[in-house]
């Protein structure tokens, strides 16, 4: 009975950790190198991630280093950075292009905090989604007589708990993002 929930534990871990990682990749006036590292950068005939192209640093609260291996490619580096419109320009050194992550305005962490808002929201329903396919899997087993009504009540009790822990999981990442984009 209580294995039904555990197999689904995993979908539910899946979107806080997609949350996660979008609300990484968000620029907040820190460099942080998750910003560039899934940018596509086209070489060699095919679309690669720039972090399989490059060294990736952060020498300073504000810079990001991108050191291509193949220094033949830095250009077409420069073209995908540009290209992916993260609001950050790269400068070409020869050898690395060092990206400087402008501060932001009081305008620009509005708009942040907002997009934070919408991928919480987007979450939620991808829980709820989640939420509703159990349910309607502990009805089927009810109606199959593999469950008795208790057991069915007991586990949607018990989904109802899960549910609420990963909403409140769910806010805690968004309030603790918020919170570094309204920081100076």
């Amino acid at each position: 009975m209580q294995q039904m929930l555990t197999a689904y534990t995993t979908d539910f871990k899946k979107a806080l950790s997609i949350l996660e990682e979008e609300l990484a990749t968000m620029r907040v006036g820190r460099a942080n190198p998750m910003i560039v590292e899934n940018i596509l950068v086209t070489v060699y005939g095919a679309k690669t991630p720039l972090k399989q192209l490059a060294s990736i640093s952060v020498p300073e609260a504000r810079t990001i280093l991108v050191q291509p291996w193949d220094k033949q490619i830095i250009k077409d580096v420069e073209k995908g950075i540009v290209e992916a419109n993260i609001g950050i320009n790269p400068v070409n050194e020869g050898q690395q292009l060092r990206l400087t992550v402008p501060q932001l305005t009081e305008e620009s962490r509005k708009e942040l905090t907002k997009s934070v808002g919408e991928k919480m929201e987007h979450t939620r329903i991808v829980i709820r989604q989640l939420r509703d396919k159990i349910r309607d899997d502990i009805g089927k087993k009810e109606k199959a007589k593999e469950l008795t009504q208790d057991d069915r009540y007991n586990l949607q009790k018990k989904l109802d708990e899960l549910v609420k822990e990963y909403n409140e999981q769910v806010k805690l990442i968004g309030e603790k993002k918020e919170q570094e984009i309204m920081t100076l």
